[in-house]
């Protein structure tokens, strides 16, 4: 009886001291350096993102921040390496809504896209163009539709890569109209953009970012965009609900994700300064300028636009009988 006390006085002590070191951890954050994943090669829209907050966090909190590079594997090498990590802030992954696809298109993945991640932040979102070779004899969509559907498999698009979200517009697009346009797969937006300038293939879905120039010059013809709205920089351009397809929702999105298991607080902070940037006229004038909107958005709301994109593109994926190999 009188160990039984002695360990309930020691229990007594201790819950509330491990609670108040884990507080006190909690309010101290950060005390040391950040790393910022990056499952993406150097350079490009998605290096200017990591340094936007990389270069928040250390103005905001006078801890130096880290952006790791760590491509591969169809983004799985960099987010394995989150997944392992210590859920205690002090490593972050920038991603975007192809994280949520990558157990559709990839067996035997080393993690549970929504089990071993968490949301912190949206960063931006980047709306797609469809795009066609100027000889093509159509000026709206609903024309180009009819021209595809009277040359099944002739028209070929093309896309940066085998799985992402350009290759997966066209076969949204195939199910929605029942076209059969061919997929033509490409290692990056600019190659698609120079074929289809040349003639090489006939159309592309592609963000708005890589094709606004040669909209601009007129050396493609832009049919439709995503989003809700029209694009400030392409105001000419009906969007996709407006061209008679209202489900066809393909935006990419960036954002920020933490292990699982990261506690709230620290969570909510990474969230509020992240708004914070987003929020400043500078940083849209920035995102802007390529071809991005800001995109905020809470943990929850995070959450919730993962598992709609997870449910939509998993089946895409699954009725293409898409795969790639890690």
């Amino acid at each position: 009886m009188k160990l039984f006390n002695a360990l309930v006085r020691i229990l007594t002590f201790a819950v509330p001291m491990g609670l108040a070191a884990s507080v006190a951890a909690q309010q101290a954050y950060p005390n040391k350096t950040i790393r910022l994943i990056s499952p993406y090669p150097p350079g490009g829209s998605t290096t200017v993102l990591a340094r936007l907050v990389a270069q928040r966090f250390t103005d905001s909190w006078g801890q130096q921040v880290i952006v790791e590079n760590r491509p591969g594997g169809n983004l799985v090498i960099g987010s394995e390496a989150l997944a392992k990590s210590a859920p205690d802030g002090y490593t972050i992954l920038l991603t975007g809504n192809v994280h949520v696809t990558i157990p559709y298109l990839i067996k035997n993945v080393p993690f549970d896209v929504f089990k071993d991640f968490a949301p912190v932040a949206t960063l931006t979102s980047n709306e797609m163009v469809l795009v066609v070779h100027n000889s093509l004899p159509v000026k709206t969509m609903q024309e180009f539709i009819a021209y595809a559907k009277s040359k099944p498999g002739q028209l070929n698009s093309g896309s940066a890569g085998s799985g992402g979200f350009t290759h997966l517009s066209i076969e949204l697009f195939n199910t929605m109209t029942g076209t059969k346009l061919q997929h033509v797969p490409y290692k990056g937006s600019a190659p698609v953009l120079t074929d289809l300038i040349g003639g090489q293939i006939q159309l592309a879905f592609t963000p708005v970012n890589n094709a606004f120039p040669h909209i601009k010059a007129g050396r493609i013809k832009p049919l439709a965009i995503s989003g809700k709205n029209r694009n400030a920089a392409l105001p000419q351009v009906p969007t996709f609900t407006e061209a008679g397809l209202p489900d066809f929702d393909v935006g990419v999105w960036f954002g920020v994700l933490a292990p699982a298991g990261t506690p709230r607080p620290i969570i909510d902070k990474m969230s509020g300064e992240i708004n914070k940037l987003l929020s400043a006229p500078e940083t849209k004038e920035r995102l802007v300028s390529l071809g991005m909107d800001p995109y905020i958005c809470t943990p929850e709301q995070m959450l919730a636009r993962m598992k709609a994109d997870s449910k939509r593109f998993g089946e895409v994926i699954k009725a293409a009988n898409i795969t790639l190999e890690y």
